[in-house]
């Protein structure tokens, strides 16, 4: 037998040339692929939940493998009903399919066969369940691509899961996998039923969800769809390369070459402003049309520039095609058609808008007007902030007073930087300081509750000062000391900056991104030592013997552990670019921004300062330090380290003192 890297790079050459399949079946008996499949599954959450037949991962062997090979080998294998599970949304609830360990394994097989060989056939504005895509690839493209769009076309699929035709999907399945035994064995995936409350119900539609093979075959079924849009829709609907000069703008430019002619400074200056409220393209301009699109699993958006009457147009064609020839139907309460500029879109949890400011200017033009924009709604951060807070207030979590403060900690940290790690590429990030405030709140009252004190007396007890790649910052830490010979177990929460996703600009200056972590969906092609041999070591001797190596840790990320900046920066707590700031002399509580804390700002200074910044006498010190209340109520100096801050003086012989009030910036 080949190894299962060989036959995955066979498929996915054979789907980059657009070849059929044949005989694909007889790769279902390759004990290497079973085993790559193990090693995908066994760590997983779900692979100690039992489905119908109780069984799990424990237990699992070479004999269990080489057992399904024989049954698929002589077709003997029949699949298990899936134990069905309903679980809450926002609109009532959702059915969940929990199939056995076996199925799942063998299914992860299917799976890896049927995405190495469509994947790379599917479309580039496809997102959903593909290696090296997501959420915020999907966001990427709308930011980088859809610049100037007038409406917005939210299309969401209703109940798609539930709803693919399985006459539709087989016959899709069928123009290029040519093997019968193979297809018949993926249709009684989609026919084996399913068990609720010990009834036996059929499946006469859909593919169940929370199934291994599930996301794969939709995106096969949703790959028409790409199709059309791409073949059908984009060609009618775009034309022209760029939009036309507006007539206005460009009457008001040709009176401002004639005023600079003329020396006429004011009325240059007058003009300008004027030219500044109007767009340099005409918006109406019946020879130009754009329309972009991109999906997401079942959740599609396109974005269209061009008059409302060919917008609902496109949404009536789209909705016609899922009707007739996929069988699917448009939810018509989320199916929307939203003015780009004065509206908002809804798309993978953000609000997605055309920004239009005709004040934010860079090298004096505007800077932002066209541009896509993206928003944490205010509603997600309500319902986030819900489960820390009881009658309007940060309250705590009585069902982790009996852990220790490490998890505690722990815990509130993994959540924290969890939601600002997915809505980093949001312009008004900021806007989660609420959710920190409630959720340090909460922190510090669990803590409270458990040790039966205060919560000024747990802020003073874990509070520290660490040193990050971005300077000193403070957090709450917590520490396990685990004996001679073992580094101790460290917990923080706090805002220490991350690399775990896009770095903000003065991150970037500081610290250098770490490597990418290994796709989830193409884990590395070999087998768990547990199953190739029974005396094989759980760890390499090569590794580090005070880093603790976890189930599916590769080397890339244990190297990490080993370097605490690298560690810090990728699991820590976001930060926005933070500025100091200090009072100006005459300016009544305003703030002018200072630079002489950066050493790219060597040199510069305010333009209100006339004279150059000179450094204070060592014995000339500040009468008052500008203070800010904490969390726990106390007063204390905004400083950022504990020494006595420096002075700086301005060419009047007023002290600027150097304890920082930060600004965050978004």
């Amino acid at each position: 037998m080949q190894s299962a890297e060989v036959v995955l790079d066979v498929l996915r050459e054979r789907g980059r040339r657009g070849l059929s399949l044949e005989r694909l079946y007889r790769q279902l008996f390759n004990r290497e692929l079973y085993l790559v499949a193990y090693r995908k599954l066994y760590s997983n959450a779900g692979a100690m939940t039992p489905g119908v037949t109780g069984e799990t991962v424990d237990g699992m062997s070479l004999e269990k493998i080489d057992l399904i090979i024989d049954m698929v080998r002589h077709e003997r294998w029949r699949w298990s009903p899936v134990k069905r599970v309903r679980i809450p949304k926002k609109n009532g609830t959702r059915p969940l399919g929990l199939p056995g360990w076996s199925d799942k394994l063998l299914a992860e097989v299917v799976r890896m066969l049927l995405n190495a060989y469509y994947d790379v056939q599917f479309s580039d504005h496809s997102h959903g369940f593909r290696a090296g895509r997501g959420c915020h690839t999907a966001l990427q493209e709308i930011v980088d691509v859809w610049n100037g769009t007038n409406w917005f076309i939210e299309g969401d699929i209703s109940k798609c899961f539930e709803s693919l035709d399985h006459e539709v999907l087989m016959k899709t399945l069928g123009e290029k996998v040519h093997d019968y035994r193979f297809l018949r064995l993926v249709s009684r995936i989609l026919k084996v039923g399913y068990v609720e409350d010990w009834r036996w119900g059929a499946t006469l539609s859909g593919a169940p969800q929370g199934g291994i093979a599930s996301p794969v075959l939709s995106n096969i079924y949703l790959d028409r769809l790409d199709k059309y849009v791409e073949q059908q829709l984009l060609p009618l609907f775009n034309r022209g390369k760029r939009r036309a000069p507006n007539p206005a703008y460009e009457k008001i430019s040709s009176e401002i070459r004639s005023a600079r002619r003329r020396g006429d400074r004011a009325g240059v200056r007058a003009l300008c402003l004027q030219r500044r409220t109007l767009p340099s393209k005409d918006l109406n301009d019946p020879g130009y049309r754009r329309l972009r699109y991109v999906r997401y699993c079942d959740d599609i958006l396109l974005g269209f520039s061009g008059p409302k009457a060919e917008a609902r147009e496109i949404k009536r064609m789209l909705g016609q095609f899922l009707q007739e020839e996929l069988k699917l139907e448009l939810s018509q309460e989320k199916t929307l058609i939203t003015h780009a500029r004065t509206g908002k879109a809804r798309f993978l949890g953000y609000d997605i808008v055309t920004q239009h400011a005709n004040d934010k200017l860079t090298n004096g033009k505007r800077s932002i007007n066209g541009e896509i924009g993206l928003r944490v709604p205010d509603e997600a951060i309500t319902r986030r902030c819900a489960p820390y807070m009881r009658h309007g207030k940060p309250w705590l979590r009585p069902q982790m007073l009996s852990d220790q403060d490490y998890s505690i900690i722990s815990q509130y940290q993994a959540e924290y930087r969890g939601v600002v790690q997915y809505y980093i590429r949001a312009t008004n990030v900021c806007h989660l300081n609420r959710l920190h405030w409630v959720m340090e709140s909460s922190m510090l009252k669990t803590l409270a509750g458990k040790h039966r004190s205060s919560v000024v007396k747990m802020a003073r007890k874990y509070k520290t000062t660490i040193d990050t790649p971005v300077g000193p910052r403070v957090c709450f830490q917590a520490v396990v000391n685990r004996g001679e010979g073992k580094k101790p177990l460290v917990a923080r929460s706090g805002r220490t900056p991350t690399a775990d996703g896009p770095l903000r600009p003065a991150l970037q200056r500081h610290a250098t991104a770490p490597p990418p972590r290994p796709g989830l969906h193409e884990p590395a092609l070999h087998a768990a030592p547990s199953l190739r041999s029974p005396t094989a070591p759980t760890t390499s001797t090569t590794r580090d013997p005070d880093v603790t190596v976890l189930p599916g840790l590769t080397d890339e990320n244990t190297s990490i552990m080993k370097e605490p900046q690298l560690f810090e920066l990728r699991f820590g707590w976001p930060q926005r670019s933070q500025i100091p700031v200090s009072r100006c002399p005459r300016s009544r509580g305003r703030f002018n921004l200072t630079t002489h804390h950066h050493p790219d700002a060597a040199g510069r200074r305010h333009p209100q300062h006339t004279g150059p910044w000179k450094p204070a006498p060592p014995a000339r010190q500040p009468t008052r330090t500008p203070t800010r209340r904490s969390l726990t109520g106390r007063t204390e100096a905004t400083s950022r380290a504990q020494d006595q801050p420096a002075t700086v003086v301005n060419d009047r012989g007023r002290g600027l003192h150097e304890s920082n009030i930060y600004l965050n910036l978004t």
